[in-house]
């Protein structure tokens, strides 16, 4: 298979990720069972909990058995969740299924970024992993802006609808993804048949390298933290927001929402018919920026752009606390800044390491990541419930901001220049 074919189908594949279908009802459907916001976090710590400990032993398993039968067992995990989740009633049922979800997604993380980095390898290509990457991101988000206006239609006739569609779109992948072939790069890597000791060295040098520490705590544990923050209460801040500046959108509901010291109702056939706009228009966005990220990359660099996303994010984030509008804009920077920061994220830290073990290392990462965001997740489900969630996005604002700049001034996270993959000895 030539590397223009191979990347044609990834495009296809990309094309099936169908979370945009339930993302705009995901958290009223959990409410509309009688569930808190703490029950919210717990689950959310759930999928986290599990991701933490996931991670590292399905990046293995994705090492040892290859790159699509990794994305296949992972696919078909996360299609069978998704059934599943539509008939979900209780607390406990959604637990077990949280947990399913994210081993799916365990089996997925850092397998496709390997995927497509060793498939450009195969041609001496992988400068531009970056503008495939993007471009294949911009195709789950143009597709997510449908599905945004088709899940938040469907969630108005029934919140369940929305994981059934996404089932069925998600099951697609697992034809694509029987068509691909493995990399030559990682067939002659020797990774099928590296042991636990040797993955266990892998890991360790790679992420003990000097110019990757405080880039993994700059973006995998500051930002990607708070900006899975501003996923979690997206939904109630906006409807939140938007009934408070339309009265007449507030009638009643099942599910109370509070901003600040008023209470809200909210009527669902209009709330998330605006919830599905909103989401298509942040993909929209987004896609546009994921498209050209290799362009902003050239012009932006790597250090503007980690640089001066987390600082906005923050302080948009913070803004709202005092003037509650301005919400609308700091989820939607907030969140449309999330794929084409992890694209370039994805860039970075493949070029500093190596084939051998690749898909370990990034399951690692993500589990870095999984393992902050849960006792931020804990602790902004109870201040939720105590004042708010609009709140509890401000305080976590506050906390990026000051993280950023205490980072910043102690080490840069991104270094000068983009430099070949990493002997085993770069580390300190």
């Amino acid at each position: 298979m030539t590397v223009s074919r191979a990347v044609f189908k990834y495009y296809l594949f990309k094309a099936t990720e169908a979370v945009e279908f339930y993302r705009p009802i995901m958290y009223l459907y959990i409410l509309s069972h009688g569930l808190s916001f703490t029950h919210v976090v717990v689950l959310e710590a759930l999928y986290n909990v599990t991701t933490v400990l996931g991670e590292i032993p399905t990046g293995y398993v994705g090492d040892r058995i290859g790159r699509r039968n990794s994305l296949l067992v992972g696919t078909g995990l996360i299609t069978a969740t998704l059934v599943a989740l539509a008939f979900a009633q209780s607390f406990p049922v959604f637990a077990v299924l949280f947990i399913s979800w994210s081993l799916g997604y365990n089996f997925r993380s850092g397998t496709e970024d390997a995927w497509v980095y060793e498939t450009l390898t195969d041609v001496s290509a992988t400068e531009e992993f970056a503008r495939v990457r993007g471009r294949g991101q911009s195709v789950t988000l143009a597709v997510g802006i449908v599905a945004s206006l088709v899940g938040g239609y469907l969630g108005g006739l029934d919140l369940a609808y929305p994981f059934l569609a996404a089932a069925l779109f998600t099951g697609l992948g697992l034809l694509v993804l029987v068509t691909l072939d493995e990399p030559e790069t990682y067939e002659e890597s020797g990774s099928s048949e590296m042991g636990l000791r040797d993955a266990w060295t892998v890991v360790t040098t790679a992420l003990g390298q000097r110019r990757l520490r405080s880039f993994i705590l700059y973006y995998y544990v500051l930002f990607s933290a708070v900006t899975y923050l501003v996923f979690i209460f997206l939904q109630p801040v906006f409807e939140s927001v938007v009934t408070g500046l339309d009265p007449d959108l507030a009638i009643a509901v099942p599910v109370p929402i509070r901003a600040g010291d008023v209470s809200l109702r909210v009527a669902p056939d209009n709330v998330e018919a605006l919830l599905g706009v909103y989401y298509a228009a942040i993909n929209l966005a987004s896609a546009g920026v994921s498209y050209r990220i290799d362009a902003i990359r050239d012009r932006v660099g790597l250090r503007g752009w980690f640089v001066g996303t987390p600082l906005l994010v923050g302080s948009l984030l913070v803004a709202m606390y005092f003037v509650h509008w301005v919400a609308l804009a700091a989820l939607f920077v907030g969140w449309a800044a999330v794929e084409p920061t992890r694209v370039l994220a994805g860039q970075y830290v493949n070029d500093r390491i190596e084939t051998l073990g690749r898909a370990t290392v990034l399951s690692a990462l993500a589990m870095v990541s999984a393992l902050t965001v849960t006792p931020f997740q804990i602790g902004s489900g109870v201040l939720s419930d105590a004042v708010s969630p609009l709140v509890a996005l401000s305080v976590a604002g506050g906390v990026l901001v000051v993280g950023s700049v205490a980072i910043l001034l102690w080490e840069s996270p991104i270094e000068s220049g983009a430099g070949p993959p990493p002997s085993s000895s770069d580390s300190s």
